[in-house]
């Protein structure tokens, strides 16, 4: 019977499913980037990230399962979709090679050119700097259920402006989000080279913004409105 306990539960469990799954895949593919350009498996900056990241991914992961299933699984869904704008899935092709391709250019940094020297207490730092961009986002996406990995209106799903928790201060919270966790990688890493990713990506995120304003702009009520009250695009007090 359509919303019985069992059918839910059946529901649950596929999610979870997928959600381990994707993390399989996904953090293999980060492990050979990170391992592949250290050249060794020996490298300590590369075990802390990884561990890290699968522990607390997988954390609010099953978490967002229970709490919010529905944007769940708008996150597991492909970086290129039907509805999304042809400007987005170009913008997105520098993004994606910039985030993976830095990731792979810190641990060849880090581990096997070794350009920088980094203490480890700033590594962990690091770590405590990644930890603050991942809750940061989390809070971002239990504030946002409409928060999709591409740009499109959900209409489906009924969504509406968001103007509450980090909306209130910055209109698109999660690539802020992002750009702190491109600078906690980088340390937990350990290259100081490799913080040279994130004015690059601010600047592509700048370009996606536009693309994503526009479409909001357009087929978003109330959206004009609130860009009007709410100043600052990406970082506060900057832009």
């Amino acid at each position: 019977m359509k919303g019985s306990p069992t059918s839910k539960r059946e529901a649950e469990m596929g999610l979870i499913l997928n959600l381990v799954l994707q993390a399989i895949v996904w953090f293999g593919f980060m492990g050979v980037i990170i391992f592949g350009a250290a050249r060794t498996l020996s490298y300590a900056g590369g075990w802390l990230y990884l561990g890290e990241m699968v522990a607390i991914s997988v954390l609010f992961g099953l978490h967002m399962v229970r709490v919010d299933p529905g944007l769940l699984k708008e996150r597991l869904k492909g970086p290129v979709q039907k509805d999304q704008p042809l400007a987005d899935k170009l913008v997105l092709i520098p993004i994606l090679f910039l985030m993976f391709g830095g990731m792979g250019f810190m641990a060849a940094d880090a581990a096997r050119w070794h350009w920088s020297m980094m203490p480890p207490s700033v590594q962990w730092g690091g770590c405590g700097l990644l930890l603050a961009a991942i809750v940061f986002t989390y809070w971002t996406m239990r504030t946002n259920s409409f928060a999709a990995p591409v740009v499109k209106i959900q209409k489906e799903r009924g969504q509406v402006v968001i103007t509450t928790g980090p909306y209130a201060i910055v209109r698109h919270p999660l690539y802020f989000g992002a750009l702190v966790y491109i600078a906690g990688t980088s340390l937990v890493l350990g290259s100081w080279w490799g913080l040279a990713t994130v004015p690059i990506l601010a600047l592509l995120f700048g370009i996606r913004i536009g693309i994503e304003e526009k479409a909001l702009r357009t087929g978003l009520d109330g959206y004009d409105n609130y860009a009007r009250r709410i100043r600052w695009r990406l970082i506060p007090l900057i832009w």
